[in-house]
């Protein structure tokens, strides 16, 4: 995986650096606000959903606008987290499992807010996907550090 040099946390390195966050710790500035997952924009975040869909090029990486303002990268996870969530989760290794960040933009009387989920898809033989939230404070930093350099007030 190529990764692009950032003074700290910068928004391209959240984005590259997805499908490890869960077990990644970064160092973060001291300024970085609260951690959020959440944010509100003045303006529609062209410039974020911009970027996003341009660093998500990368090799088992697939961007796709799933809704009007709901955007997904998905990629493929290294060899021993996708052994773990197939095993854990039950999962089908003939359809491996995914990491996907969600980007949801939605239209409010402040301007727009912002919403990011990210977890691990884990298809099943028989029956829908099971959906496995990825959760570290470490990338609630990381996601509060990118809404502030694209111009968000993380919420």
């Amino acid at each position: 995986m190529r990764r692009k040099r950032t003074k700290g946390p910068g928004p391209l390195l959240l984005i590259r650096l997805l499908p490890v966050m869960a077990l990644f710790v970064a160092c973060t500035p001291q300024d970085v606000p609260p951690p959020a997952r959440s944010a509100q924009f003045d303006t529609y975040p062209k410039r974020l959903f911009d970027t996003f869909e341009i660093e998500c090029d990368g090799p088992g990486e697939r961007f796709e606008k799933t809704g009007n303002r709901v955007f997904e990268c998905s990629e493929l996870i290294p060899p021993e987290t996708t052994a773990f969530l197939i095993l854990n989760y039950d999962g089908y290794p003939q359809d491996l499992p995914k990491s996907v960040m969600r980007m949801t933009s939605t239209q409010n009387s402040r301007g727009y807010r912002v919403d990011a989920e990210l977890y691990f898809d884990v298809p099943q033989k028989n029956g829908p996907t099971v959906r496995v939230p990825v959760e570290s404070k470490t990338l609630d930093k990381a996601l509060s550090a990118l809404y502030q350099a694209m111009g968000g007030s993380p919420t």
